[in-house]
């Protein structure tokens, strides 16, 4: 009896574990049924544990990565513009890279139409021109009246010509000439051109009217621009401090240095204002002297701190102003230089004086080095590189192009002169070439 009552008890417990297990088990599934979704998706996120039991995100390789907020991007700080000096500084340098030492050369000289193509009274500009041109590309052409006949003949001629120097890409050329007014006008003293002509520029100075000066450069500017011109060798800058003197007395404009300060920069404003560079000549001064260098050897006995007192005054006030061509006399001057050398070609007088002392750095170019100052005591070559020697930039129609030419490439290569001289030259004749 009492065995069975045991075993009665014993499988009423066993059934009521069982039982237990069953609920414990259904309530288990029941639970992780809520939490799982009925059907998991290949492209679903599923929960996983990490390395540190928390919960992370599986991603699937097709699904896209969570976005997340981007720091703004740093902009690098722009360029500053640069400036119109720089911008003309590139230019000139990629001009000379790309020019030979012949080119370099041929850009120190000015030089008449018949010198570069070996003919007569040039009045056009044709093949032969062309020719001359590609051959022998040098810095300018400057024109006398025999070269100009009527107002069509000189535009055709110097349209013709610029177009042969831009066909063979070679830098634009100065186009020249001496149109002063009064009794130096090549164009103004033929009536061909019916332009308005004017009295000698000492009349003008004894007005003491600077207005009247301005008029003037500006009527000859524009004329000279309308016919095809960029360079006029004027106004005469020599103050006329020896009364004896016939070479300049008509055409400076007086013995005052003030005013014929303010007289020449009258004139370079109304010329240039007109698209024409303007030319202070004849530096230091040839108001002093008493013989013509046009003839032969002249000199003035002026010390250079008088000279700073009257012939140098319109050179400094043009130079202050920022003149762009000076042109240089082939007087002596004893007195300054200790010796009878041409100041066209005395490196003191250059380089020291009107470089260095007088803070110049525009161009400058010799009178005519075929005037008996120069060719009765020097050839061609060694006129033409003892005046860039001296700090010279343009040699004016030596007296044999060819010879003086081929005697500056010699003193290169012989190390007389060094190409980084000659291109401190052209990069100043550039600069101005640019700005045209």
């Amino acid at each position: 009896m009492k065995r069975n009552n045991k075993r009665t008890f014993f499988k009423t417990f066993i059934s009521v574990l069982a039982a237990g297990i069953l609920i414990i088990c259904i309530f288990c599934l029941l639970i992780q049924g809520k939490s799982l979704p009925e059907e998991v998706k290949e492209d679903e996120p599923q929960e996983a544990l990490d390395a540190d039991g928390h919960a992370e995100t599986a991603l699937s390789e097709e699904a896209e990565p969570a976005v997340t907020e981007e720091e703004p991007a740093v902009n690098p700080e722009p360029e500053p513009e640069k400036t119109e000096e720089e911008l003309l500084e590139e230019q000139v340098d990629l001009m000379l890279q790309q020019m030979t030492l012949e080119e370099k050369v041929l850009q120190l000289f000015v030089i008449t139409p018949e010198a570069l193509t070996g003919s007569d009274a040039v009045t056009a500009a044709g093949d032969t021109t062309k020719d001359s041109i590609r051959q022998y590309p040098v810095g300018g052409l400057v024109y006398f009246a025999g070269n100009l006949k009527s107002p069509e003949q000189v535009r055709e001629m110097l349209t013709n010509t610029r177009s042969y120097y831009k066909e063979a890409g070679y830098p634009a050329p100065l186009l020249s000439l001496d149109e002063e007014g009064g009794k130096v006008a090549r164009i103004g003293s033929q009536s061909a051109f019916g332009v308005e002509q004017f009295g000698d520029m000492a009349e003008v100075g004894r007005s003491g009217d600077t207005e009247e000066a301005e008029r003037i450069g500006s009527v000859i500017g524009n004329y000279l621009a309308d016919l095809g011109f960029n360079l006029d060798f004027a106004p005469d800058a020599d103050v006329l401090t020896n009364p004896d003197n016939q070479v300049v007395k008509n055409r400076s404009f007086g013995s005052d240095p003030q005013l014929v300060a303010d007289m020449v920069l009258a004139e370079v404003r109304g010329m240039e204002e007109n698209g024409v560079y303007a030319t202070l000549k004849h530096y230091p001064g040839h108001g002093a002297t008493l013989g013509d260098t046009h003839a032969g050897y002249a000199y003035t006995d002026k010390t250079l701190e008088e000279m700073m007192e009257a012939e140098l005054v319109p050179f400094t006030s043009g130079i202050q102003e920022g003149i762009h061509f000076i042109m240089v006399a082939h007087i002596s001057a004893p007195a300054v230089t200790g010796d009878e050398t041409p100041c066209s070609m005395s490196r003191y007088m250059i380089t020291d004086v009107l470089r260095d002392r007088l803070g110049y750095d525009g161009i400058v170019i010799t009178d005519a080095m075929n005037m008996g100052a120069i060719s009765q005591q020097y050839t061609s070559a060694d006129g033409a590189v003892g005046a860039l020697k001296a700090g010279v930039d343009i040699v004016l129609m030596p007296s044999d192009f060819h010879s003086a030419y081929e005697g500056v490439l010699a003193a290169v290569q012989a190390g007389e002169l060094t190409e980084e001289r000659i291109e401190e030259s052209v990069r100043r004749i550039l600069r101005v070439k640019c700005g045209m």
